[in-house]
């Protein structure tokens, strides 16, 4: 049943990203404006297939750690795809910084870009580090949350591995709060993994740091944060 539900969750989601892309072509050209909402749109439609073909539920603890200043950075565990989709919703103004990869993906490339996601460099170093933050710089001014990976990458379940300085030097730089967020996403779906297992996904945001002045002590503080089982 595992393996039906995957397969048809995968139909459904090409499927979706290929008719929501085509009609992307209408809003790069004549709607700029409401790329974002489009986008939010597409997310929306992707998760709510995730929950009733793969019986994937997601439990949402500690919004009201959620700071009230119109930015923030949010920096979240990342143990799947499905980290990359669940904040667009969660968030009035989402802006993921992400691997510049993304954007060549057809169809769906372009209108990352134009929803205002900041793509990164991930081979760049100290230029790339400075672009990432011109360009965060940017999101804020349009009053954007950005949302980080602070691992680098999708990790499994447990894993430990050294977070990216970067993320204390945007928040330092553009005078932003750093809001550490725990994922079990992992669990549901596993990295580089086809199946989908049914489960609910646990999201808790924590308390936001607001002294970001000590990177190690920021980057610690963030892992532990993590660790707690409860906001």
């Amino acid at each position: 049943m595992i393996l039906i539900r995957s397969i048809l969750f995968l139909i459904y989601f090409i499927t979706l990203t290929i008719f929501m892309g085509i009609i992307a072509f209408v809003i790069r050209f004549i709607a700029k404006k409401y790329a974002l909402t489009y986008a939010q749109l597409w997310t929306r439609l992707s998760l709510n297939g995730l929950e009733k073909i793969c019986k994937i539920s997601t439990q949402i603890i500690g919004q009201e750690n959620l700071p009230q200043d119109k930015s923030f950075l949010i920096a979240s565990q990342h143990q799947s795809a499905f980290d990359t989709f669940v904040w667009m919703n969660l968030l009035d103004r989402p802006a993921y910084i992400m691997k510049r990869e993304l954007t060549r993906i057809p169809l769906v490339g372009p209108m990352l870009l134009l929803s205002g996601m900041i793509p990164l460099d991930r081979q760049g170093g100290v230029k790339a580090l400075k672009n990432l933050i011109q360009d965060c710089q940017k999101a804020v001014n349009d009053f954007r949350q950005i949302i980080i990976f602070p691992e680098g990458t999708r990790t499994a379940v447990g894993e430990k591995v050294k977070l990216h300085a970067g993320t204390v030097a945007i928040a330092n730089q553009l005078n932003l709060k750093i809001v550490p967020v725990s994922i079990d996403s992992g669990y549901c779906w596993p990295r580089n993994s086809f199946y989908k297992y049914p489960g609910t996904i646990h999201i808790i945001i924590h308390p936001a740091i607001t002294d970001t002045s000590n990177r190690k002590e920021t980057l610690a503080a963030i892992e532990r944060s993590w660790s707690k089982l409860e906001s």
